[in-house]
């Protein structure tokens, strides 16, 4: 996947993303990261073909899916959403919110994903009967079930409690890596990213400040933003450890 030089306004005057440029190689996992406003459902929108960008382009297996010349439907760029409420059906049961969009005879399949997300006794239950971290596990495997060339995660683990995002990082992780899918997903929390994403990108007010892998953020970023958020990070892990010694 290839971003070059995208940029949207929505009021013609302030650009909510600004000359953002950068390939992602399949298989990787990319977290972007950055506060309200700074751009990061925009980027998404723009990847999915939700909006139309200013100047720009995308680019998905070599095909250009958006410029200022043309704008592929979503739903033939083969991208899969999980959207940041899960948006399950609340009258399908597990098994048939995972079936939806797929050929009528997609038992094996939905056998498959449950299995996948290690959720084989819930085929049955209802998204109301299920916890948030069962209801991410399953938007996840509904969508992965279409075998998507890209996956879009919105703000994925924000609606979790803190005890639970660790351990469904992880499962996410594992479950995109077997499938050797393509992820990006956005979120303002730092730790989310460094847990399990290959790649980084930070916005601010629209700009990319740094797109790189997690090592090289950690160990090389320059810029005084980035500098002050990771000064924050290691002073608040010193102090857990204190706490637990």
């Amino acid at each position: 996947m290839t971003i070059n030089h995208l940029s949207k306004s929505y009021d013609g005057k302030k650009f909510a993303l600004k000359d953002c440029s950068f390939s992602l190689e399949a298989g990787k996992i990319c977290a972007v990261v950055g506060e309200s406003g700074s751009g990061k459902s925009t980027l998404l929108r723009l990847i999915a073909g939700l909006e139309r960008p200013e100047n720009g382009s995308v680019t998905l297996n070599e095909q250009v899916v958006s410029d200022d010349r043309r704008l592929v439907a979503p739903q033939k760029r083969n991208i899969g959403f999980v959207f940041q409420d899960f948006a399950l059906f609340p009258h399908l049961t597990v098994e048939k919110n995972i079936a939806f969009g797929l050929p009528k005879k997609a038992s094996a399949k939905v056998k498959e994903m449950l299995q996948l997300i290690q959720m084989e006794g819930y085929a049955k239950a209802y998204p109301g009967e299920l916890s948030g971290g069962q209801a991410q596990r399953v938007a996840l495997a509904r969508t992965l079930a279409t075998h998507p060339g890209l996956l879009l995660l919105d703000e994925p683990f924000s609606n979790l409690d803190a005890g639970l995002k660790s351990g469904l990082r992880q499962e996410i992780r594992q479950i995109v890596k077997r499938l050797e899918t393509t992820m990006i997903f956005i979120t303002h929390d730092l730790y989310d990213a460094l847990d399990i994403a290959d790649e980084i990108i930070f916005l601010e007010e629209g700009t990319m400040l740094q797109h790189s892998s997690i090592q090289e953020f950690a160990q090389n970023s320059k810029h005084p933003t980035i500098k002050a958020l990771l000064a924050d990070l290691s002073v608040n892990a010193k102090n857990m450890l204190k706490m637990t010694s």
